[in-house]
C-alpha cells in the first residue's frame, strides 16, 4: 500500500514535539522530516531530498515548517551569537551557524531570556520557510501549470499550551519568495 499524505512536516527533533501527537494524526498521514532546530539549510541535500520526494513521488500538498517554544537549538545559537570569537569545532555548533549568523541580526538586547528565544524562533520560521520557497521541487511545482499546487505554511508549537499557532502561508502563484 503506498503512502499518501497530503503534509510534509519539516520540524525540530525535539522529543516534546514529535508530528503526529502534535496533530494528533494517524500513522501514514504525515511525512515527516526532523533535525536540531527545524533548519531548512540551502546546502542540505538531505532536507532536499526528502522536500523533492514528498513534493514529486508522494504528492504532499502541504510543506509545514515547524518551529516551538523553548527551543534547545534556539538558545545555544542565541549563546553562540553572544561569543562570535569561540571556534565552531563539534557538529551541532557548525549545524547552527546559520541559525547563529540569523540571531547576530536580531536585536535582542531589551527582551527577556523566554522573549529572546520567541523572537529567534518566529525568525528562523521565516527564514527556513523562504529557504523552502527558494528550492528546486518549490520553484518547479509553482512554475509547472500542471502541478499538483503545494502551499507552504510557518507554524509555531507552544510546548506549555499545547497548541499550534500558524505564522503565515505562503500559496502559489501568488507565491513570491524574497
Amino acid at each position: 500500500m503506498p503512502q499518501k499524505p497530503k503534509v510534509l512536516w519539516i520540524g525540530c527533533s525535539d522529543s516534546r514535539v514529535p508530528a503526529s501527537v502534535v496533530t494528533a494524526s494517524m500513522p501514514g498521514t504525515i511525512f515527516a522530516h526532523t533535525n536540531i532546530a527545524n533548519q531548512f539549510h540551502i546546502f542540505d541535500d538531505n532536507a532536499h531530498s526528502v522536500l523533492g520526494y514528498a513534493v514529486k513521488e508522494v504528492g504532499v500538498e502541504h510543506v509545514v515548517l515547524v518551529g516551538h517554544s523553548v527551543c534547545g537549538g534556539a538558545k545555544a545559537a542565541i549563546a553562540a551569537a553572544a561569543h562570535p570569537d569561540l571556534p565552531s569545532p563539534d557538529p551541532l555548533t557548525r549545524w547552527l551557524t546559520p541559525l547563529t549568523q540569523l540571531v547576530r541580526t536580531l536585536d535582542l538586547s531589551e527582551l527577556s531570556e523566554s522573549e529572546a528565544v520567541d523572537k529567534v524562533v518566529e525568525a528562523n520560521i521565516v527564514k527556513q520557510v523562504d529557504n523552502i520557497c527558494k528550492s528546486e521541487p518549490i520553484v518547479t511545482a509553482w512554475a509547472n501549470p500542471g502541478a499538483k499546487k503545494v502551499s507552504v505554511h510557518g507554524w509555531v508549537y507552544d510546548l506549555a499550551t499545547g497548541r499550534i499557532r500558524e505564522l503565515f502561508s505562503r500559496h502559489p502563484p501568488a507565491c513570491v519568495c524574497s
